[in-house]
């Protein structure tokens, strides 16, 4: 049986994937992976994706230049969900953070924090975009 056999595929055929820092442990950001996202990750070392949003397969640092190399790849028990260590380059979070997850939930959710510092602007990151 082959890796994708093993794994349970959303019914959009999707599985998603847990981006963690290889050297700390932080997780960096959660996307969605096809087949064919994971088969060009493995192949190239370097991570990609589906955007359900904008229906698109893209490479994560594409336009910032913030690239992930691919350090490891394992998938849990239930074969449900991918955990994808990588040597992050530049901030991880399209909104200039090291992690998609710099805001922590406080009171019961009637609050929230942001707890880490913004490495980058996204103007910077992507540039101006047109009005």
């Amino acid at each position: 049986m082959s890796l994708y056999d093993q794994l349970k595929w959303t019914a959009d055929g999707l599985i998603p994937a847990i981006i963690q820092d290889h050297r700390d442990g932080r997780v960096l950001m959660m996307a969605w992976m096809n087949r064919a996202s994971l088969e060009k990750t493995l192949s190239t070392g370097k991570t990609w994706f589906w955007s359900r949003s904008r229906q698109k397969f893209w490479m994560k640092g594409e336009s910032s230049g913030n690239v992930q190399v691919v350090r490891n790849v394992a998938f849990d028990c239930d074969g449900d969900a991918l955990l994808i260590q990588v040597e992050q380059s530049g901030p991880a979070c399209h909104e200039g953070f090291r992690s998609c997850f710099f805001r922590t939930v406080g009171e019961a959710g009637a609050t929230w924090t942001t707890t880490e510092e913004r490495l980058e602007t996204p103007e910077n990151l992507y540039g101006k975009k047109s009005q």
